[in-house]
């Protein structure tokens, strides 16, 4: 009696360790040369904010000195009301509405509606950039109260060090996409894509998302514990 043949099974012995070493092969293959790049680049820094979070968090249990209340720290007086973290709730929602202007830019990037998709990627820079500007304000009333990398008149001197670092390197990062963003932006609007699928934009969004992505983890563990 013949044996029957499983779909998609593994053929036994050494025949399926080098069917398995070929599909893995094949699938990349399948994987744009830009887009796995951009893969490999944010996996790499996933590493670096990984080690400035747990670097952070690491010294924020170990210090003998009170650390400071953030609710306080970042908070606004607007019309005679105290708002504790309110700059940081705005700021947390204008990044996380340009992941949802991004993603629609990467739609009708491959609907090839390039002046949609220019209109969409210059409002994700422009919210990004919003939220620069925010950023430089924040480090501005912090700057004016005291707060330096190296001391801090609210506690824990670590926390300007902290605070510095980790928002200032994922600032960098914000600033640089919007950067970016732009450019694309331009080069789609003018037809430099016309003769390709658009994936620059994708590749431009994976950026992007990761950035926001990032934030929501600084937002929780720095801001909000």
């Amino acid at each position: 009696m013949a044996t029957a043949v499983i779909a998609g099974a593994r053929p036994p012995g050494w025949s399926g360790v080098e069917a398995d070493w070929a599909s893995d092969q094949r699938t990349f293959k399948n994987v744009p040369w830009g887009k796995a790049m951009m893969w490999i680049f944010l996996l790499s820094d996933t590493f670096v904010f990984s080690c400035f979070l747990i670097s952070y968090m690491t010294v924020r249990m170990t210090t003998t000195i009170p650390w400071p209340d953030t609710s306080e720290v970042f908070a606004l007086t607007i019309a005679g009301h105290h708002l504790p973290l309110i700059l940081i709730a705005i700021m947390t929602f204008i990044l996380i509405s340009s992941s949802g202007t991004m993603a629609l830019a990467v739609n009708y990037g491959y609907r090839r509606n390039r002046k949609v998709t220019a209109a969409l990627m210059a409002i994700t820079a422009l919210l990004g950039a919003s939220f620069v500007g925010m950023q430089a304000f924040e480090w501005t009333k912090l700057i004016s109260e005291g707060v330096r990398p190296w001391s801090n008149p609210m506690g824990a001197p670590q926390f300007g060090a902290s605070f510095f670092m980790i928002t200032g390197f994922h600032g960098l990062h914000v600033t640089i996409g919007v950067i970016y963003l732009l450019t694309v932006a331009f080069k789609v609007l003018r037809g430099d894509y016309e003769n390709t699928d658009y994936r620059i934009v994708e590749i431009t969004g994976l950026y992007w998302h990761f950035v926001d992505l990032v934030w929501v983890f600084i937002f929780a563990l720095f801001y909000l514990w």
